[in-house]
């Protein structure tokens, strides 16, 4: 009974596993290394059509032996992969692998690169542009290059606000001060008559002349 019992497991567990190996996604084809510099290299690979591939796995080593990296990265559809903080004049070794659902792929092909030296002339421009890190500046630039245009823009409608402001102030304090000059005027007009001959109006009243009574008894 306990024979039987172990033969079922076995063969259930065999089952999974055989399906499981048969969902996972096949091997990435035609690995290679671009954009090569002293300190970083740019990895690119097909994947084959018809499987669900949510992410990848890169295993990168020294050709020596001495140090050994695993990147891994899930939820992208990318098919490149910049490697940075590598040595100068160094031999490398990669292997790249496709994450699928139901788990990862083989290991493709080992693919050898050599870094370049420091003083070494990096590619032309034109070389670069496929490259997602060159691709990143150039955003960044536009990016910098829109904002400095509309903060130029925002600050001239500003200016041009002011200024504006500046003239309406200067316009009404100048009505303003002709406003009460006027009203000043025929007050003054009115502070001393003049007579019709030019001279000023003389008091009805003439001086008062002492005056003696003389009474005779």
């Amino acid at each position: 009974m306990f024979v039987f019992v172990y033969s079922v497991v076995l063969l259930l567990f065999g089952c999974d596993i055989f399906l499981v190996g048969a969902n996972r996604p096949p091997a990435p084809v035609n690995v290679s290394v671009m954009h090569l510099r002293a300190d970083s290299a740019t990895v690119s690979w097909d994947v084959p059509e018809g499987d669900v591939i949510i992410g990848f796995s890169i295993s990168q080593q020294r050709q020596d032996g001495q140090m050994q990296r695993f990147i891994r990265e899930v939820n992208t559809t990318s098919r490149t992969c910049v490697l940075w903080d590598l040595e100068e004049e160094t031999d490398y070794i990669i292997q790249v692998q496709s994450i699928g659902l139901y788990g990862e792929s083989q290991a493709s092909k080992r693919v050898h690169f050599r870094t370049l030296k420091k003083s070494d002339r990096f590619p032309s421009n034109s070389s670069n542009q496929d490259d997602p890190t060159v691709q990143g500046l150039d955003k960044s630039r536009n990016l910098q290059t829109g904002e400095m245009i509309i903060i130029v823009v925002v600050l001239l409608m500003w200016a041009a606000v002011i200024a504006l402001f500046c003239r309406q102030y200067d316009i009404i304090k100048d009505n303003d001060s002709s406003n009460s000059k006027e009203k000043v005027k025929p007050c003054s007009e009115r502070s001393t008559p003049e007579h019709h001959s030019g001279g000023l109006l003389r008091s009805k009243f003439h001086p008062s002349v002492p005056s003696i009574n003389i009474i005779e008894v």
